[in-house]
C-alpha cells in the first residue's frame, strides 16, 4: 500500500482542521478514546481539536503549529499536515509543505480568495508540489450555490496561471463542519459530477522523489568497524547514506562529488544484508572498489547525469527568524548531508500580493526572495523543481544554532 504526504492550507477560520477531523472520523480512523475525548454535551463532535493540539490553539480556535496525522483507507496510507492560517505563522506552512505531494487549500465560499490564499498557493508552487486539491469549503453557508462556486473556481485560476508551472488542480465544493463532499457524496451539490475529497486523494497519482532517475546517494556517515575477531570486516569501510534519487548497482561507475574521483561500486549492503541493487528512497552502505578520500556531505551520482557544483547557487528562501536577513553576515548552509559556510546576497523580494519581485535589501520573518547563496567550498546540488532531496536546504545562525532560513535551490549562478 502506497502513501501520500499531503497538507491542508488557507485562510484563518477557512476549516482546515475541521476538515481534517472529518477525514479521519468519517473515514473511521479513530479510537474510542479519541471520539469520547472529542464529545461535547448537547453537541456535535469538536472535529478541530484532533489537530488543535497546542493549548493556544484550543483557547484561540486557530492553527499555530504544525500538527501531523496518519490514517490510512484499504486503498492508501495518509500522512497529513495541518499547517497554519496566519500570515506571522508563514514559514510553519513551509515546513509542512516541503515533504507534501499534494496541498489541499481551503476558501470559505462566503470571503472568497483572499490574500493568504494567493500565498499558501505561492508557496505550494515555489516548493514544487505537483498537486493541489482547492477545496471551497461552507458551501452550507451560501446555500450551495454553484454560481458562487464557479466565480470562486474561475478567480483561483486567474491567479494559479499568473504563477505559471505545469501543475494539476482540482476543484470540490464541501463543507467539513457536515461532512458533504469529505468521504461521502453530497446530496446538495448535484452539479458536481467529480469525486469526494477522500476519493480524490486515495487515486490521484503522486510521482515523488523516487521517479527521479540519475543516482544520488549522499554519504552521511563512514562505516568503518572495528572487530578485531573478524578478519572480514578488519579493512571494512562502507559509506552509508539514504538514496535521494536514482538505483545503485554493484559494478556501477559512480563519480563522487564535489571532488570528481571516479570509482566504481563494489559492494551494496541493505537493510537484509548484501544485496546487487538499491533504489530511492532505500539506505544502503555502499563499498567502493577503490581507496578514495570520501568523507560525510560527499556525494555520489551518475557520471552521465552530474549535478551541480560550485560555490555559489541561486535559491528562492522564505525567512523564518525574527532577525532580518543581514547579507554578507556568515551563516552555515546544510544541504542534505553537506555543511558549508556560507554568505547571502539579496537579489529580489516577491510581493504576495501581486507575484511581482521588488528590490530589497534585506528580509524580515515571513518574507520570500530570492537570494545568491556563496558557500566557503564547493557543495554538489540538483534544482529543487527536479529533486526535492538534494535541492532543498536550510540556513542556520552559527551563533545561535537556529535555523534562519528554508530554501530551494534554482539553478547554478551566473
Amino acid at each position: 500500500m502506497d502513501l501520500l504526504r499531503f497538507n491542508t492550507c488557507g485562510s484563518v477560520d477557512d476549516g482546515k482542521s475541521t476538515l481534517i477531523g472529518r477525514l479521519l472520523h468519517d473515514s473511521r480512523s479513530l479510537m474510542d478514546d479519541q471520539l469520547d475525548a472529542l464529545a461535547r454535551p448537547g453537541g456535535p463532535v469538536d472535529l478541530a481539536a484532533l489537530t488543535d493540539g497546542l493549548r493556544a490553539e484550543r483557547e484561540q480556535g486557530i492553527t499555530i503549529d504544525v500538527a501531523y496525522r496518519h490514517f490510512a483507507t484499504p486503498r492508501r496510507r495518509f500522512i497529513v499536515a495541518d499547517t497554519p492560517g496566519h500570515v506571522q505563522y508563514t514559514r510553519n506552512m513551509v515546513t509542512g509543505a516541503s515533504t507534501a505531494g499534494l496541498s489541499v487549500i481551503l476558501v470559505d465560499a462566503r470571503r472568497g480568495v483572499t490574500e493568504q490564499t494567493r500565498r499558501h498557493a505561492f508557496l505550494a508552487a515555489l516548493l514544487g508540489v505537483p498537486q493541489l486539491v482547492v477545496a471551497i469549503n461552507k458551501m452550507d453557508l451560501v446555500g450551495w450555490s454553484e454560481s458562487r462556486f464557479r466565480e470562486i473556481r474561475a478567480e483561483v485560476e486567474d491567479f494559479l496561471a499568473r504563477l505559471g508551472g505545469a501543475r494539476e488542480v482540482w476543484f470540490v465544493p464541501l463543507s467539513a463542519l457536515d461532512g458533504d463532499n469529505v468521504v461521502e457524496p453530497s446530496a446538495h451539490a448535484p452539479w458536481h459530477a467529480g469525486p469526494t475529497l477522500l476519493a480524490h486523494l486515495e487515486s490521484v497519482h503522486v510521482a515523488g522523489d523516487a521517479s527521479f532517475p540519475a543516482l544520488r546517494l549522499p554519504v552521511q556517515w563512514v562505516n568503518r568497524p572495528r572487530d578485531a575477531r573478524d578478519p572480514a570486516l578488519h579493512d571494512f569501510r562502507g559509506l552509508a547514506g539514504q538514496l535521494a534519487g536514482g538505483t545503485v548497482r554493484v559494478g556501477q561507475e559512480v563519480l563522487v562529488l564535489p571532488g570528481g574521483q571516479p570509482t566504481r561500486v563494489r559492494e551494496i549492503h541493505g537493510a537484509d544484508g548484501p544485496c546487487a541493487e538499491a533504489s530511492c528512497p532505500e539506505s544502503v552502505t555502499v563499498v567502493l572498489a577503490d581507496d578514495l578520500d570520501v568523507a560525510r556531505g560527499d556525494l555520489l551520482v551518475d557520471p552521465a547525469h552530474p549535478p551541480a557544483v560550485g560555490t555559489e547557487l541561486e535559491a528562492s528562501v522564505c525567512w523564518m527568524d525574527a532577525r532580518p536577513l543581514q547579507p554578507g553576515r556568515p551563516y552555515l548552509l546544510k544541504l542534505g548531508t553537506q555543511t558549508v559556510p556560507a554568505r547571502v546576497a539579496i537579489q529580489r523580494r516577491v510581493n504576495i500580493s501581486t507575484f511581482a519581485e521588488e528590490e530589497a535589501s534585506t528580509l524580515a520573518m515571513n518574507d520570500i526572495g530570492r537570494v545568491r547563496v556563496q558557500t566557503a567550498k564547493p557543495v554538489a546540488w540538483d534544482a529543487y523543481r527536479e529533486n526535492r532531496r538534494t535541492g532543498a536546504f536550510i540556513l542556520i545562525d552559527p551563533a545561535t544554532n537556529q535555523t534562519v532560513a528554508a530554501g530551494m535551490a534554482e539553478a547554478p549562478a551566473t
